[in-house]
């Protein structure tokens, strides 16, 4: 996915000081962001002209203290035609030499209201999102209680009817038949329909259904973190099946490990409830109440009991 200065002045809600079409059009090609410090002195041996360029409180107060002529030769250097943009935060004053070098070299000036950290942290999460390298795979992704379940399993094997039963059941629609991941950060996964598919979901013998336009807003998702995968397959005798929730199942996708759990599906079985309290009772355990601990524990007790009763 490609990002411009104007989707990021969009998003950001950003206020343009200077900048035609062309170059708001321009692509931000890295989520990294600068905040020129040596810069200032007029050292750009190691300058990353690339990046989005950031000044707040402490830059802007160097510039100020500068002459007219050396403010003009480091901005003139710091301007070139592949730099995005140069934000200014705490709708600090732009000095009169910042338009001129941003007309001399094309490059947008944008300015916000909003403090330097906060800014470049909103920034980051945005850009990150957005250039991260997407990895595609098959499933339907839902948002359980909060919580994202990839569903995935073998096709035909009804992953779009359970997403829809889902709906009916309160809960939302992220994507359907094609999800796209990618890495928040090392421990963080993410997902997201193809634009194609966003809020469609394929129903066999019915076609292609809207679920905003059946269920309204409510019903769908733009986005979401995927915590939980579901893996759906047939039912067949002899094959095992994790009956106390001990299993540690694990899936990597673009990098990130989450946990999988294996349900088998055959008829009059309600998988989409099945679904619905695995996502709960992975909630559970991740704030610490495991009701396979639970039951081993009692177990173990009861074991100890009936041994004290033999030997009495």
């Amino acid at each position: 996915m490609s990002v411009t200065v104007k989707m990021l002045v969009d998003r950001i809600k950003l206020d343009i000081v200077y900048g035609n079409e062309e170059i708001l059009s321009k692509e931000i090609t890295t989520a990294d962001i600068s905040r020129p410090g040596l810069e200032m002195t007029g050292y750009f041996d190691y300058y990353s002209p690339e990046r989005i360029q950031l000044l707040g409180m402490k830059e802007w107060s160097y510039l100020t203290k500068m002459t007219p002529h050396n403010r003009y030769q480091v901005l003139a250097e710091m301007f070139r035609p592949e730099t995005p943009a140069i934000i200014i935060a705490r709708n600090l004053e732009i000095p009169e030499e910042m338009h001129r070098a941003a007309k001399e070299k094309g490059v947008a000036v944008l300015q916000s209201h909003v403090p330097t950290s906060r800014l470049s942290g909103e920034m980051s999460w945005y850009l990150d999102s957005c250039l991260a390298e997407r990895t595609s795979v098959h499933g339907v992704l839902m948002d359980i209680y909060g919580m994202g379940v990839l569903i995935q399993g073998d096709s035909g094997i009804g992953k779009s009817e359970t997403g829809l039963e889902l709906v009916k059941r309160g809960h939302r629609l992220v994507a359907d038949d094609r999800v796209d991941v990618f890495a928040k950060d090392e421990e963080t996964l993410w997902g997201e329909p193809a634009e194609i598919l966003r809020h469609l979901l394929e129903i066999r013998g019915v076609g292609i259904i809207d679920i905003m336009s059946l269920y309204g807003a409510s019903a769908v998702k733009d986005s979401s973190q995927v915590q939980l995968a579901i893996y759906l397959e047939n039912f067949e005798s002899g094959k095992v099946f994790d009956r106390l929730g001990n299993g540690n199942e694990e899936i990597e996708l673009s990098g990130v490990k989450i946990p999988r759990i294996r349900i088998p599906v055959k008829t009059g079985r309600n998988v989409s409830v099945v679904i619905e309290a695995a996502a709960m009772n992975y909630r559970a355990k991740q704030m610490g109440f495991d009701a396979t601990r639970t039951f081993e524990n009692r177990l173990t007790q009861l074991i100890s009991q009936n041994e004290e009763s033999t030997n009495d």
